[in-house]
């Protein structure tokens, strides 16, 4: 596997122990996006970009500077995949939203995205998370459907592993 880095914002930690799982599934290391030096873009081929969701899609917090930092850095040909964690229950209608906005920011800058999942077997009303009739990314609902967690994340990582 070529070098490869998850890079994730998390208010409530959540979604850092998701990175971890798949940082740790991988091999690899994760960093918060707090701590994101252009260093670790450049010597990556490969980033794995997550992010919770707040209120109605947002991104979490500290990625409002690291979407600066992704913008300025020198992205062509990485692969890239993203993932995020979101309510589909109480928010049904912006589930993961958050993940629009990583795709929105890395789509033009030459990287190929990988990772795309499937919508079965979710439960929501709306997501700009979803293209073309598939989520972006691996999307988690760690609060209602925790018991899916560890199962999604193994069947993503294991689809990632040939591509990375």
């Amino acid at each position: 596997m070529k070098k490869t880095i998850v890079i994730y914002g998390s208010s409530t930690g959540t979604c850092q122990a998701i990175a971890n799982t798949i940082a740790s599934k991988l091999g690899t290391e994760a960093i918060d996006v707090a701590k994101l030096e252009p260093a670790h873009l450049q010597e990556a081929e490969n980033l794995l970009l997550g992010t919770s969701t707040w209120g109605a899609g947002e991104l979490q917090d500290d990625w409002y500077d690291g979407i600066a930092k992704l913008r300025e850095a020198d992205l062509n040909g990485k692969t890239v995949a993203l993932f995020g964690c979101g309510d589909a229950e109480v928010y049904g209608d912006t589930f993961c939203g958050g993940m629009a906005e990583l795709y929105n920011a890395v789509k033009n800058n030459g990287v190929k995205i990988i990772g795309q999942v499937s919508t079965e077997g979710y439960s929501f009303n709306d997501s700009e998370a979803v293209i073309g009739g598939q989520f972006i990314g691996l999307v988690l609902d760690d609060i209602n459907e925790s018991h899916l967690t560890e199962q999604r994340i193994e069947a993503w990582t294991t689809q990632l592993k040939p591509m990375l």
